[in-house]
């Protein structure tokens, strides 16, 4: 049996968007007929996984059916535990999606390294650029790498010389970029380039994300998202560009869809249906 493909959502800073991003990833593949998985590492905050059961109470009180991840947070003390509760719930899932806390933690740097995509959400700041490099304060060029760009160079490199023993693909790291219409034009200039420069050094990509914007808190409740139309009532203008931004990023992401659905469009639903299908 073949293993889900890991997507693992991690930042060692919070307030990235980095749980928002998560869900909205994993509800996207599950609209498109995959099956999903999804393990909150953060037991404390638990975001995701209050999100997930927030869309379940939606689902039996309003008595629709949501795609959406099968989910659960993580109980064990130690990596292997952790390994048995992925692949319990990862068993028959042809994507697992992890959400880690927002610092340093053992978990969040195991399932990081073992990442087949990687996502580090950021804002586009200098404070969260510092995660993975360092500037110099005058010409803003890349100085040095950070502690978690090592990780990740090191991991990626382990990976490399096993890769074809455990049939895993290549990590992917994607550095995505949220709420980039906070920025002024210079500031987003310098790290355009700083990311570009940064890039080539350590081997990641890096995409537009999700701006920053209410209806994402303002969905956390009902455990709703941006894609199930038919459910969220009357939309605005800026709903429809923040469908197309997740739109722009699930195509970015390039994640390998189930065999059975090679060839579908990562389109979000396009219909207004009076209730979402299964």
């Amino acid at each position: 049996m073949s293993m889900p493909h890991r997507i693992v959502f991690a930042n060692e800073k919070g307030g990235t968007g980095k749980s928002t991003t998560a869900v909205h990833v994993a509800v996207a593949l599950a609209y498109q007929g995959a099956r999903v998985a999804a393990l909150d590492l953060d037991t404390r905050q638990a975001t995701l996984f209050r999100y997930c059961e927030n869309r379940a109470a939606t689902q039996a009180r309003r008595d629709v059916k949501l795609p959406g991840p099968v989910f659960d947070t993580c109980h064990g003390d130690t990596i292997e535990a952790l390994e048995e509760e992925a692949a319990r719930i990862g068993e028959d899932a042809d994507f697992i999606v992890f959400d880690t806390p927002g610092r340093d933690d053992p978990f969040a740097r195991h399932v990081a390294a073992s990442a087949d995509t990687l996502v580090t959400p950021m804002n586009d700041s200098f404070v969260d650029f510092d995660l993975i490099g360092q500037v110099d304060a005058e010409s803003f060029k890349v100085r040095k790498l950070s502690f978690y760009s090592e990780l990740i160079w090191e991991a990626r490199i382990k990976r490399s010389r096993v890769q074809i023993e455990q049939e895993r693909r290549e990590m992917d790291w994607v550095v995505v970029r949220n709420r980039t219409g906070y920025t002024d034009a210079r500031n987003q200039r310098r790290i355009d380039e700083a990311l570009t420069e940064l890039s080539k050094r350590v081997g990641f990509r890096a995409v537009q994300g999700l701006s920053e914007r209410v209806i994402y808190r303002e969905l956390f409740p009902s455990g709703l998202t941006l894609l199930d139309k038919g459910h969220l009532g009357e939309l605005g203008t800026s709903h429809l560009v923040a469908r197309q931004e997740l739109r722009n990023l699930l195509q970015n992401l390039r994640l390998p869809m189930p065999s059975e659905n090679q060839g579908r469009d990562v389109a979000l639903p396009s219909t207004e249906p009076a209730t979402v299908a299964a």
